[in-house]
């Protein structure tokens, strides 16, 4: 990179290890080279290593994940420390996973530097099992005194962004965007013997939108024998009709999502999924994979009806709109395209490059 074109230094404050979280991913990892492009030094801190992430979700190991969680701590200060000469800090999430809000203060504060506060969920909202001494030490209030610390928040959505205004006059939406270039479309080679694949892709977290529409699916698989549900996610669900599982790998993710005819992205209806940025359903759509999905939060702004996808609310009308895409293999694909198509105009990297951007303009 050109010295003359050096417009300051990035460090990056994010909970995970690079390539291993869709919400990174999608946020802003996709978004380096970018950055680079535009003359932007940047550093990448995750709190978490790698070998943490292995075992994290794992039942045993907890002297492991404890250790490691406080390692985090260490490593985290020493990150700040590194920090405070950079430009501009942006934060996914939060600094640290547990605790108050130490680390955002002595950067915004103490430093006196430029915090960008991104995220994608509504990470404010209490924990859904009530769980009360979880709370307690997750410190959700935090996200509120972030926002106010902040130079510029990113967030992934209008009511995202309608939270974040409550603390701060930057707010930008900056939804997550699929690269075209990763998600590509491959090409098929079908005959009349072959299944339609009804597919769901996500992390165990999830899974239990997914199982919430169990019964609809139960019925689809005893009326049509044409038919084969795939899941493919972290860790197998447990399901009563009959499924194929992969485990989700990085470097299969693309031919293993091409393997679906028909993508789908339960959700329940409450303030918790009214922040999700329809990360699942813009997967499919950039596929071409024709997709239904709960009309929750911006699934409505994304999909239009029977245009570039499906939206369904009742177990009556996911029925339907199942039936109608598998009977109907030019209505399939017809969607498919116009999904793509929807994908690369508003939600694809290219289309949000300068949005990005112009988190760093300040």
């Amino acid at each position: 990179m050109s010295p003359s074109k050096n417009k300051g230094k990035i460090v990056f404050l994010v909970p995970y290890p690079l390539g291993t979280i869709g919400g990174q991913r999608f946020r802003f990892e996709q978004y380096l080279e970018t950055l680079n492009a535009s003359g932007y030094e940047f550093q990448v801190f995750p709190f978490l290593t790698a070998s943490t992430m292995r075992v994290l979700y794992q039942p045993n190991a907890l002297h492991i994940k404890v250790s490691s969680v406080l390692l985090g701590f260490v490593k985290r200060l020493s990150h700040v420390l590194r920090a405070r000469h950079a430009s501009f800090i942006f934060i996914y999430r939060e600094a640290a996973p547990f605790g108050p809000p130490v680390f955002e203060w002595i950067l915004a504060k103490v430093l006196k530097r430029k915090l960008i506060y991104d995220f994608d969920d509504a990470i404010w909202l209490p924990d859904e099992k009530k769980n009360w001494a979880f709370d307690l030490v997750k410190c959700r209030w935090k996200a509120r005194s972030i926002c106010g610390w902040s130079a510029q928040i990113s967030a992934g959505n209008k009511y995202l962004a309608a939270f974040a205004t409550r603390f701060s006059k930057s707010v930008t939406i900056n939804p997550t965007t699929i690269d075209m270039r990763h998600h590509c479309v491959l090409q098929k080679e079908k005959n009349k013997a072959q299944k339609i694949i009804i597919g769901w892709t996500g992390s165990h977290s999830t899974l239990k939108y997914l199982t919430g529409l169990e019964p609809v699916l139960a019925h689809l698989q005893k009326k049509y024998n044409n038919i084969e549900f795939l899941v493919i996610a972290d860790r197998a669900p447990r399901l009563s009709i009959g499924f194929q599982f992969l485990k989700w790998n990085l470097q299969t993710e693309i031919v293993d999502l091409a393997k679906i005819d028909i993508g789908m992205m339960p959700l329940s209806d409450d303030d918790w999924t009214r922040g999700k940025c329809g990360f699942k359903a813009l997967q499919y759509m950039a596929m071409e994979i024709a997709t239904i999905a709960s009309p929750v939060g911006v699934n409505s702004e994304i999909i239009h009806h029977l245009e570039n996808g499906l939206l369904a609310s009742t177990h009556e009308e996911w029925l339907m709109a199942f039936e109608q895409l598998i009977n109907d293999p030019n209505l399939r694909a017809r969607i498919g395209k116009s999904g793509r198509s929807t994908v690369q105009q508003h939600y694809s990297v290219t289309s949000n490059e300068e949005n990005f951007l112009s988190l760093f303009k300040g």
